[in-house]
C-alpha cells in the first residue's frame, strides 16, 4: 500500500479550526498512527518551528529551566511527545496565560496526557484536544464516510454492494498503522507491528511507570489480543502469570494509557437494572493484534471464532475514528442483559441519542439477529434512533421499524 503522505485525515478541519480560536492543540494517539507527519504538514504550512522530545537534549533542556524553556519558544511551535516532559506544563500555562494568541502550540502525545495531573490542572480551558487514530478504512479509500449521518439522520436506503468475502480478513490483518501499510509484503508488516510493540514497552512504558518485569506486558498484551471483544475478565489475563489481580489490572490501565488497549463500558437505562455491567476489552488495532496471535489472512478466515471477535473490534475502532470527525461528540458503550441479549456497539449522540450496531461475519442476516437490537430499542424508548445488523453481505434491507440489515462495506464504500 502506499505512503501515508498519500492518505488524507478527515480530523484535518478540526485541527485547523482549532488552531483560529485557541492557544494550545493537543494531537493525542497512538505512536505511528500519524500524529507528527498530521502535524508537521500542517505546521510547516503555517510558519511553525518542530521539537521532539524523543530527542534527549530538548528533554535535558527542559529539565534544567523549564520557564526558561517555554519563554523562548518561537511565537508558533510544534512540541512533539510532550508526554516525556510532564515538566513543560505548569511553565506552558504561565505562557499562555500571558498571551492567549490562538494557535500558539500544536502539541502531540503519545499516552494520553490527560490523565497527567500537572496537564489536566495546567491547561484546563485553554487547550483543544483532538484524538488521531490509526488510519481508518475510509481515509484508506479517501472517501468522507456518511454511516453515522445515515446512523442518527435519515435511516439507510435498499442498495446493493459486492460482498468483501477474504477481502475482509485482509483488511482486519492489515490494520491502520501508515508505517506498518507501507510495508511491501504481510511478512514484513508482520516484523513492523511486533517491533513496535517491544520499542513501545521498552519506551513509553518505561517512562510512565516502575515495572519490575517489562517482559509481562507484551505476553500480556497477547493474551489481551485472544479475548479482544470480550467482557474484562481479570482473573483470567491474570492466570498465567504470578502476578495479584490488582497488579494485572493496573498493567491493563498502563497499556490503556498508551492507546493499546480501550474498555468499552457497559450502556444502561435506569428504567432497566437487569444489565451485566462489566466493560468489554478491545485492542486498538486490529493489526497489531493479528500480529500478536501470529495470524495472516487466510489463518483468521478459516477460524470463525476468532475472526468474529477481531471483526468487531476492526468496525468499532473503524466507527470510533468516524466519530472523532464529527462536531457532535459521540460516546461509546456496549449492551448485555442477564438473559442475554446484546448489541456488541451502543452510539449515544447528541440529545441522548442511541443508535446500536451489532456485528455478523457471515453473508447473511434473519430476524434473530436483532433480538439485542429490540431490547436495546425498548429500554432507550423515544432516544432510540436505529439499530443495524453489519454483516459481510451484499444488500442494505429493513428488518423493521428503525431497524436495518447493511454490509460493511458501507462503512467506506457509503451507504
Amino acid at each position: 500500500m502506499a505512503d501515508q503522505t498519500f492518505h488524507p485525515r478527515f480530523s484535518l478541519p478540526h485541527l485547523t479550526g482549532s488552531l483560529q480560536d485557541t492557544p494550545v492543540v493537543l494531537i493525542h494517539g497512538p505512536r505511528q498512527c500519524g500524529k507528527t507527519t498530521f502535524a508537521r504538514a500542517v505546521g510547516d504550512a503555517a510558519g511553525y518551528a518542530y521539537i521532539s522530545f524523543d530527542d534527549d537534549v530538548w528533554r535535558a533542556s527542559v529539565l534544567a529551566d523549564p520557564v526558561g524553556f517555554v519563554a523562548d519558544l518561537p511565537d508558533k511551535t510544534v512540541l512533539d511527545e510532550v508526554q516525556r516532559v510532564p515538566e513543560l506544563f505548569t511553565a506552558l500555562k504561565v505562557a499562555v496565560d500571558r498571551d492567549r494568541r490562538p494557535g500558539r502550540l500544536i502539541l502531540t502525545g503519545s499516552a494520553n496526557v490527560l490523565l497527567v495531573p500537572k496537564l489536566a490542572d495546567s491547561l484546563a480551558g485553554r487547550m483543544a484536544i483532538l484524538r488521531l487514530h490509526p488510519l481508518a478504512q475510509s481515509e484508506l479509500a479517501a472517501k468522507q464516510p456518511d454511516f453515522l449521518d445515515a446512523l442518527f439522520g435519515e435511516g439507510f436506503k435498499t442498495k446493493q454492494q459486492a460482498r468483501l468475502g477474504n477481502e475482509l480478513a485482509d483488511r482486519i490483518v492489515a490494520g491502520g498503522y501508515p508505517a506498518a501499510l507501507a510495508r511491501p509484503s504481510s511478512r514484513r508488516r508482520v516484523t513492523w507491528y511486533r517491533d513496535y510493540i517491544e520499542t513501545l514497552v521498552q519506551r513509553d512504558v518505561r517512562d510512565m511507570a516502575r515495572i519490575s518485569s517489562l517482559d509481562v506486558l507484551p505476553r500480556l498484551l497477547t493474551l489481551a489480543a485472544g479475548q479482544t471483544a470480550r467482557l474484562l475478565n481479570v482473573a483470567d489475563l491474570a492466570s498465567p502469570f504470578q502476578l495479584s489481580r490488582p497488579t494485572i489490572r493496573d498493567y491493563v490501565t498502563l497499556l490503556a494509557r498508551v492507546f493499546l488497549l480501550e474498555e468499552l463500558p457497559p450502556w444502561h437505562n435506569n428504567r432497566l437494572s437487569r444489565l451485566v455491567k462489566t466493560p468489554k476489552l478491545h485492542l486498538g488495532d486490529t493489526g497489531f493484534a493479528c500480529a500478536l496471535l501470529g495470524m495472516d489472512a487466510a489463518a483468521l478466515w478459516a477460524d470463525r471464532t476468532l475472526l468474529r471477535q477481531l471483526l468487531e473490534t476492526f468496525i468499532f475502532q473503524e466507527l470510533r475514528r468516524h466519530a472523532s470527525w464529527r462536531d457532535d461528540p459521540i460516546t461509546f458503550y456496549h449492551f448485555r442483559d442477564k438473559d442475554g441479549a446484546e448489541v456488541d456497539i451502543v452510539l449515544e449522540g447528541s440529545g441522548q441519542r442511541v443508535a446500536g450496531v451489532e456485528v455478523k461475519a457471515a453473508a447473511t442476516v434473519t430476524a434473530n439477529d436483532f433480538r439485542g437490537l429490540r431490547k436495546l430499542k425498548e429500554s432507550a424508548g423515544d432516544r432510540f434512533s436505529r439499530g443495524v445488523v453489519l454483516y459481510d453481505g451484499e444488500v442494505t434491507t429493513t428488518f423493521g421499524d428503525k431497524l436495518f440489515a447493511v454490509p460493511i462495506r458501507s462503512l467506506w464504500d457509503g451507504i
